[in-house]
């Protein structure tokens, strides 16, 4: 169990790895463990590695609240993927004695009997059968944006509907609200849902800072899988 070196890339992309079907290292609200891992990596994930780096920006969000966070925090060690390589042979060992015990393809002898035939086709078919009648799940995140205007004489009417007026085949907006930044300056707060497979917050930022004249940045607050 572990993530490895997390200040490696070798480890961040465990890391990554680990949060593509998560929001939080242990169960479904930021605890202990999330500050743990948190505090092993020395700088925000690089761009391509998605799911880390919506991670390290959620936890970084409770910066001046993580003692306040439930759970107590063990050793590093003790978080991560379960199951990691086994450089001892044993894991290998394990697998080949699993291996052994599904006969998918039946046997490969060069003389194959007529029953061993029909046999391995009936099971073939099986397989194919329940595989076709598996539905497809459809990963979806909720996403909280904050997109920050220039100053305080942006019109933020126009900087939402910019922002709303970006359509894709899996992107639905949802509530929005203006919060106070300082300096009579408002950020847009907006939430949306997405689909995973077809859109991720790298094209979302794209499409939403090219409206240069309202936009100055786009951060994303909360990130979820639904």
């Amino acid at each position: 169990m572990g993530f490895g070196d997390l200040k490696s890339p070798a480890g961040l992309q465990v890391l990554n790895d680990y949060l593509a079907d998560k929001s939080y290292i242990e169960g479904y609200v930021p605890s202990q463990a999330d500050v743990a891992v948190f505090e092993a990596v020395s700088c925000p994930p690089p761009a391509n590695l998605c799911h880390a780096l919506r991670w390290y920006n959620h936890i970084k969000s409770y910066e001046k609240g993580k003692a306040s966070l439930p759970g107590v925090k063990k050793a590093l060690g003790k978080y991560g993927p379960a199951n990691m390589e086994d450089t001892t042979g044993s894991g290998a060992a394990e697998n080949k004695d699993d291996d052994d015990d599904i006969d998918l393809f039946g046997s490969d002898d060069e003389e194959e009997s007529e029953e061993a035939k029909r046999l391995r086709e009936e099971r073939l078919a099986q397989y194919e059968s329940k595989k076709a009648k598996k539905p497809a799940l459809v990963a979806k995140s909720s996403i909280l944006l904050d997109v920050k205007p220039w100053d305080d004489e942006t019109d933020m009417v126009k900087l939402e509907e910019c922002v709303r007026s970006i359509q894709a085949d899996g992107l639905v907006w949802g509530s929005s609200k203006l919060v106070p930044v300082g300096y009579g300056i408002k950020k847009l707060q907006i939430q949306c849902v997405v689909e995973d497979d077809k859109v991720g917050t790298d094209m979302l930022e794209e499409q939403i800072t090219a409206f240069e004249d309202y936009v100055q940045s786009m951060d994303v607050a909360a990130f979820n899988k639904i």
